[in-house]
């Protein structure tokens, strides 16, 4: 099982292709399992794809003070920091960013703080700003706990995280934490430093945000391009997978280096 030590931890990655390299970032409930229908189709096109698990996700270990981590403004700060370094330890010059809801968030802070690196992102379902706390916004979104889920997505979770901390896992990060924090969540004034060619892919039927947060992302964007996947639900990359790997492989192509 391929890993990089990042700060005494092990960082599990996977490398697949040769040629042009996109680093795919998963989602706050995923791991790189969700990219498994999904990173074929790049390769295919001449892609070498790097999709790993961040911090406690997956297959990565969470070392013993992950709550304390997951939960502080330390996550985003140190999940940029975490792919710089993993980035070091494959030798990666520069690369294409596709992010996926917290992914998202990742790509936008790591082009705000590495731009040389980035050549491009693209981002989907991923949020640009809040009107509540994220501990309100969560406790609507997620009322569920893990044992009160349907056996379908308690399977699918289990699939994606390490079974024996699935449940401890879903439980915290339905309350607050990760890359959206704890309070009111904010990109807009970010965003224009975002100098990279950035595609922002937004489903119109999110249960989570509204399209209207597409939009913003467009607005404020310097280099930004926006489409809008109709009757799509918020993992693009799973309800319409077809539409989101030519939206994405289109952008590639129209910024190719």
């Amino acid at each position: 099982m391929p890993s990089a030590n990042v700060d005494g931890l092990k960082i599990y990655y996977e490398i697949h292709g040769n040629g042009d390299t996109i680093v795919f970032l998963h989602h706050g409930f995923g791991s790189t399992q969700m990219w498994k229908d999904i990173y074929p189709s790049f390769v295919e096109k001449g892609y070498r794809v790097i999709m790993y698990d961040r911090r406690g996700f997956g297959q990565s270990e969470m070392g013993t003070d992950f709550e304390e981590f997951y939960v502080t403004d330390r996550c985003r700060y140190e999940s940029v920091e975490e792919l710089a370094k993993l980035s070091e330890v494959l030798n990666l010059d520069s690369f294409h960013i596709v992010g996926q809801c917290e992914g998202g968030v990742v790509g936008i802070d790591y082009s705000v703080k590495y731009p040389d690196q980035v050549k491009t992102l693209a981002i989907s379902s991923t949020q640009c700003y809040s009107e509540v706390t994220m501990v309100e916004f969560n406790r609507a979104a997620f009322p569920k706990t893990f044992q009160e889920l349907e056996p379908e997505v308690k399977e699918k979770l289990a699939h994606y995280q390490k079974k024996e901390y699935v449940e401890f896992f879903y439980n915290l990060f339905r309350q607050y934490g990760g890359q959206y924090g704890k309070g009111i969540f904010d990109l807009r004034k970010l965003l224009p430093s975002v100098i990279c060619p950035t595609l922002v892919l937004y489903p119109d039927r999110s249960i989570l945000f509204n399209v209207e947060q597409g939009v913003e992302f467009y607005r404020h964007l310097p280099k930004g391009e926006l489409a809008v996947l109709p009757n799509c639900g918020h993992n693009t990359y799973e309800e319409q997978p077809g539409e989101y790997i030519r939206h994405i492989l289109n952008f590639l192509k129209r910024h190719h280096y």
